[in-house]
């Protein structure tokens, strides 16, 4: 990778080294106040079944070890899913009995390539052989008690994921998707509707001309109270003071880089004479004179034009052989870069509809034959050919490949030699434009070259724009006088004296991450202490800088707070009384007289769709649409409360859109819609019907 590309991943280290350091203060922290070594605890309970604080921490520890820079609170909140997930499921299974029987289980096995494809089980024909499997299971139970026991984990995760998979496709063969639906979705796509309107916005109303009460806010939010449900968390507000180089700083490593671009005097100690050294453009060993000057190590990759930076792109792209650009900062780097070369094409991206068989190497083989995969593969050929801006769709509903399913099939930056064979020699040996079938040991594949990418080879001397110790240390005595004055004074006060930013924010106690500043665990777990109370005020030191937070409010679990639903309620309200005044002056049974009663133009919405329900330069208003649907042509509507104003419409024409030979293509859109989503809604229907008991804070 390009060390202008390895700038750019340097933030994502950085946040990941805070991370680790933060994971360390939590961990520590847990296990000197008890914490998870209090194994007689549970972290909590599904529907009266308890999981066990000991059992929680293993398999937290186990995700931490398994996952890359997963974070301790990111795994202790993935077991937990993981956990209520399988008690909830397994309340399901037992409901309706299902177990998988011995045959079953094999079906599953053989399922998975490192299994079904290990020489070990073949038979002499190269196919899965069950008794080979069994003979070593034999072997292992007897031999290693180690490794069976980790088998027999393995076992009970596959019959677990096995009971899931047929639980779910129970489900979604129960979801049918008629002609009926299909119909109706392809109407609200392609009917249009034209008509007249007259509004009054909202905003033409100043929000002091309306008072709403709290009480006013508690009664709207017990008339709705499932959209007002609030979880036991907490409110803060903090500044951030980031740890960054000052001015003179920037201009001290700008003195730096420059002096690598001429060659250079030094003393040799060695031979007690003076050396030049050459510079950047003139030196020999490019790659070494990059490692030895540079934060970020030489990188012989191509670059396309597209992922140089922005700001640069023209200068550095074109830049002739052996010339040198810069110094130009990127990334709170400091840079200097010199073009190695060129190469035409060198990556490129494609789509692809994969259709996969039996005994395909795909890690989810269709159940067709090779035969099948080879005739479907035709088929959508000839309708791509047909119609090249279908394929999006058609890998969508057709393709066996996840990673690019919900993509369109689309596959950007790939380099050569990336692909397998066949599939790069298409990819890499066609023009853009070019569309074929290509097969490979993943099944056929049906490819379209969208673009062929030229690229650079440049080497980059990049070095860090760094805080100096002076800068340093003047921002941490900024940082404790503002701690020490937001304790003693009002904090947005004290905020705007420093021309600090004030963020609020509502926290839950699992939560690690807060806006604009990212992972800050030690923070939640502040606000959640026992000892801190409403108004304290506390600094917490990081790697990008100081954070000064302060705890506004505590809020229990139930029906949210008045001052925590203002925000959302207040507006909502506000324009119900503001609709009322509005409509004081928009009298009238006609377009005409209502205009002039409130001094509004009637005009014009032309082909408007119910999907989005979008009227040109307002936005959405979906009552508004709908109504002007409902209507006749030539009839006029009351005064229609919307969403950004008060409306009287009359309409025109409703238009609708030509029949289809069939709807198959929608029927399948929206099947595929329905059985896609089916797995998270079946959990969260179950989550929200369960009694759960989450203890988690008292844990994390």
């Amino acid at each position: 990778m390009a060390v202008l590309s390895k700038i750019r991943q340097r933030s994502i280290l950085l946040i990941g080294v805070i991370g680790f350091c933060l994971l360390a203060f939590v961990v520590g922290d847990v296990i000197q106040n008890g914490g998870f070594n209090q194994t007689s605890r549970n972290v909590g309970s599904v529907n009266g079944e308890d999981i066990s604080a000991q059992d929680f921490l293993q398999k937290v520890s186990a995700a931490e070890k398994n996952g890359q820079g997963v974070s301790g609170t990111q795994a202790a909140n993935g077991v937990w899913e993981q956990e209520v997930k399988k008690i909830l499921l397994n309340g399901e299974f037992e409901k309706l009995g299902l177990k998988i029987g011995k045959d079953q289980l094999i079906n599953v096995i053989k399922q998975n390539p490192n299994i079904a494809q290990n020489p070990q089980f073949l038979n002499a024909a190269g196919v899965f052989d069950v008794n080979k499997f069994n003979e070593f299971l034999a072997t292992l139970k007897n031999s290693d008690s180690e490794r069976w026991n980790a088998w027999l984990k393995d076992e009970q995760n596959i019959q677990d994921f096995a009971l899931e998979q047929m639980y779910y496709t129970m489900i979604k063969s129960g979801l049918v998707t008629t002609k009926v639906e299909a119909k109706a979705a392809y109407a609200k796509e392609n009917d249009k509707v034209d008509f007249d309107y007259v509004t009054v916005a909202y905003s033409t109303i100043k929000d002091d001309q309306v008072k709403v009460s709290d009480a006013e806010i508690m009664d709207y939010m017990k008339k709705n109270e499932k959209k007002y449900k609030s979880e036991n968390s907490r409110d803060i507000e903090f500044v951030f003071i980031e740890n960054k180089p000052s001015v003179e700083d920037e201009a001290e490593m700008k003195t730096t880089i420059n002096g690598l671009l001429s060659g250079r005097v030094v003393y040799n100690d060695k031979t007690g004479k003076n050396d030049t050294l050459p510079g950047f453009k003139a030196a020999a060993n490019v790659e070494e004179f990059v490692n030895a000057n540079s934060d970020i190590k030489f990188d012989s990759t191509y670059i396309a034009k597209k992922d140089l930076p922005l700001e640069n792109q023209e200068q550095l792209f074109n830049l002739p052989q052996g010339e040198v650009f810069g110094p130009y900062i990127y990334n709170g780097y400091y840079c200097l870069s010199k073009m190695l070369g060129r190469q035409a094409g060198s990556t490129a991206k494609a789509s692809h509809i994969l259709l996969s068989y039996t005994g395909s190497k795909a890690p989810a083989a269709a159940k067709r034959t090779k035969e099948e995969a080879k005739a479907k593969a035709e088929e959508l050929l000839a309708q791509v050919k047909a119609n090249p801006a279908s394929f999006p769709m058609l890998a969508m509903v057709n393709t066996d490949d996840t990673g690019s399913k919900q993509n369109g099939g689309s596959y950007d930056n790939i380099t050569k030699g990336q692909m397998v064979k066949p599939f790069n020699d298409y990819l890499f040996n066609n023009p853009v434009g070019s569309i074929g079938i290509v097969e490979t040991e993943f099944g056929y594949h049906v490819i379209k070259v969208d673009a062929k990418y030229d690229a650079v080879r440049l080497a980059t001397i990049a070095r860090k724009i760094e805080p100096s110790e002076t800068t340093a240390d003047q921002i941490y005595t900024k940082a404790t006088k503002f701690e020490a004055d937001a304790n003693e004074k009002d904090f947005a006060t004290v905020a705007k004296e420093a021309n600090l930013t004030v963020n609020p924010a509502t926290v839950k106690g699992t939560d690690e991450y807060l806006p604009a500043v990212g992972s800050q665990r030690g923070v939640v777990t502040w606000a959640f202490n026992k000892g801190t109370k409403i108004g304290d005020v506390k600094k917490f030191d990081n790697l990008q800088g100081h954070i000064i937070a302060r705890l506004k409010a505590t809020n229990e679990s139930g029906l949210m707070s008045v001052e925590q639903a203002r925000g959302a309620v207040e507006p909502i309200l506000k324009n119900k009384k503001k609709a009322e005044l509005i409509k004081a002056k928009m009298t009238g049974t006609t377009l005409e007289a209502v205009a002039q009663k409130s001094g509004a133009s009637i005009i014009p919405a032309a082909g408007i769709a119910l999907e989005g329900a979008s009227i040109p330069n307002v936005g959405s208003e979906p009552k508004v649409v709908g109504k002007a649907f409902g209507l006749g042509a030539g009839k006029t509507s009351k005064l229609i409360d919307g969403e950004m104003g008060v409306y009287m419409i009359r309409t025109k024409a409703v238009v609708k859109a030509p029949a289809l030979p069939n709807y198959t293509a929608y029927v399948t859109k929206l099947k595929s819609q329905n059985q896609g989503t089916a797995s998270g809604r079946v959990i969260t229907a179950l989550k929200s019907a369960a009694d759960i008991e989450d203890n988690r804070v008292e844990f994390q």
